[in-house]
């Protein structure tokens, strides 16, 4: 241990433990824009600058090591001084339109600027102009340059946590600013749209593209039946913004603040998470036990932002994903091509909407694949942050709310479809209806909970082995973010690791991790805790089976068969090569 003192207070703290946390364990807090613990440390913004009794300049807190005997100022005149002109050296470079900016009220910079009683900027405002300045608002991902601070967060998340290696430094000297890699357009981009920058950014420099107002028009519109699904992590997390305990930010609540909203019917995606597991579960036992997984893996194939960045990184695998749509997909087919029937109007008159974690989620909805006979499939994706900004800009309380039911049919989801949500959530429940599949009776719900991943990501990936009955081992992994997906593919491809059925998700943690998932301005990883609110409510679920979900058997006697029918693959099921990425053309 380590003794130092922190304005007069003396504590002692590890070795190697920085000034920054060093000065937290003596309960004083060292503002600061671009630190991200184990991340970006890289002392960028100078903020977080303290003086050290001995030392001639002010040295960053947040990469600088404590040593024995220590003593640090983080109030004296001069750090106060140094650090509001850092400020304002900043603000000078960023859009100081708070009002009209995503991320007000939320925003680390606006904070810090606040505290400091910045009213007046003595620097001239140099702001980028022209084709600089430009971004394509159609895009899913949205970065106004004349917001970014440059503390290259965006940078270290997209290189180290996902390995795509999307954004880069541009420029030199004072004209130094972030853009897209290699002189590409984002368009043109390996970007897999995780969004996980997006929730890293300590301002509003990079959001989802807004789709609000094109709802809002869907709702006026007497012409339209406005159908919405709620992804399950969007319950363990939309609450969160709205400053509502757990108790209150129920599911049912959602649903009852949606029908506030003007949406017509209101279901959860958790049963199409079960429909999606009846036909992903049937196709994996059939891959299984026809020997095609011998050399590769079946892959899960409901993450969006991993079935971009496979088909980016290793385009030739693209075939070794699961056919099955994402459960979003299929409920928006299902939606238009059986539900539109049973309340006796036209498919296209139903106007389909998805809350979803995800920002990938917005263009999975728009590829040419995702449609059938009866139309696209989804028709518009909001993310959670849009349902929350829909919220406040209705004036509604949803504490003061009651609770109301889903709409039927449809309405009914089991413990397995809930846990879609989290990591290992899907090869769980793909594998207690595959042994189900196999053996004609039901195993242990919790049989399979070895496959729960590491919700930081960090620990790589999860692998286990089991024993579906008669001799039918199987070997599968589970992995969560972008980096730990790229070092498991290099494995398979190395021939050092096998596996017949591998569970990926973009994000780590899974959706509760989400890109479109609420941000936080105090840098701390919620994913984690919204994994366990979601198998907390798998645990307590009367039905624990996706095959024993009544609506969803019902579905499947009155219109699609039985799974992997004919029926079944015209409406659930998707050709992942008929689309390409920009990479690959």
């Amino acid at each position: 241990m380590v003794n130092v003192t922190v304005n007069g207070i003396a504590v002692q703290v590890p070795e190697g433990t920085t000034i920054l946390n060093a000065a937290l364990a003596a309960g004083v807090e060292i503002p600061h824009l671009c630190y991200l613990k184990h991340l970006n440390e890289i002392g960028a913004c100078r903020i977080c600058c303290v003086e050290i009794e001995g030392e001639r300049n002010l040295v960053p807190s947040c990469n600088n090591p404590v040593f024995e005997g220590m003593v640090i100022r983080t109030n004296t005149d001069r750090v106060r001084r140094t650090r509001r002109i850092n400020v304002e050296l900043i603000l000078s470079q960023h859009d100081c339109k708070c009002a009209t900016c995503v991320r007000s009220g939320n925003c680390q910079l606006q904070s810090i600027a606040n505290d400091l009683g910045i009213l007046e900027n003595p620097y001239p405002t140099d702001l980028v102009t022209g084709v600089r300045a430009l971004w394509p608002k159609d895009f899913p991902l949205y970065r106004d340059t004349n917001k970014c601070i440059k503390c290259m967060r965006c940078i270290q998340v997209c290189d180290k946590m996902q390995g795509v290696n999307v954004w880069d430094l541009s420029g030199t000297g004072s004209r130094t600013r972030v853009d897209v890699s290699h002189n590409r357009r984002i368009k043109a981009s390996d970007c897999a749209l995780c969004g996980q920058c997006i929730t890293h950014c300590p301002v509003g420099a990079l959001r989802e593209r807004d789709d609000t107002g094109r709802l809002m028009r869907a709702i006026a519109d007497p012409d339209k039946i406005t159908v919405v699904q709620i992804a399950p992590a969007v319950r363990a997390a939309w609450g969160e913004s709205l400053g509502l305990p757990p108790e209150k930010a129920s599911v049912n609540r959602i649903a009852a603040v949606l029908r506030r909203l003007g949406f017509d019917y209101v279901f959860d995606t958790s049963f199409s998470a079960d429909l999606t597991i009846m036909e992903e579960g049937t196709e994996f036992l059939k891959q299984y036990t026809a020997g095609k997984t011998k050399d590769l893996p079946m892959f899960t194939s409901c993450c969006p932002g991993w079935v971009r960045y496979l088909k980016s990184h290793y385009p030739e695998w693209t075939g070794r994903l699961s056919t099955a749509k994402s459960p979003q997909q299929m409920f928006g087919a299902v939606a238009k091509a059986c539900f539109a029937g049973r309340i006796g109007v036209e498919p296209e008159k139903i106007f389909s909407v998805s809350i979803m974690p995800c920002v990938a989620k917005k263009a999975e909805c728009d590829l040419p694949t995702m449609r059938t006979e009866a139309g696209q499939d989804v028709d518009l994706v909001l993310t959670t942050r849009e349902l929350v900004r829909l919220v406040r800009a209705e004036r509604l309380h949803p504490e003061d709310i009651p609770e109301e039911g889903f709409d039927s049919p449809m309405g009914v989801y089991s413990g397995a479809g809930v846990i879609f949500g989290a990591t290992g959530g899907v090869m769980e429940a793909a594998l207690r209806t595959a042994y189900y599949l196999h053996n004609g009776k039901n195993p242990k719900p919790d049989d399979f909970r070895a496959v729960r991943g590491d919700a930081t990501g960090a620990a790589g990936w999860t692998e286990a082995e089991f024993d579906l009955g008669g001799g039918a081992i199987v070997r599968t992994a589970v992995v969560s973010g972008l980096a730990n997906t790229g070092r498991l593919l290099a494995e398979l491809k190395a021939g050092r690791v096998h596996y017949d059925f591998v569970e990926v998700m973009a994000c780590p943690g899974g959706c509760v991790g989400g890109g479109g998932q609420p941000i936080h301005t105090d840098d701390v990883e919620r994913a984690a805790q919204r994994g366990k609110v979601l198998y907390n409510i798998d645990r307590i679920q009367t039905v624990r089976f996706s095959h024993e979900n009544p609506e969803v058997n019902a579905l499947y006697r009155d219109d699609l068969g039985e799974p992997g029918s004919e029926r079944a693959e015209a409406l659930l099921h998707t050709d992942h090569t008929a689309w390409q990425m920009p990479v690959q053309a």
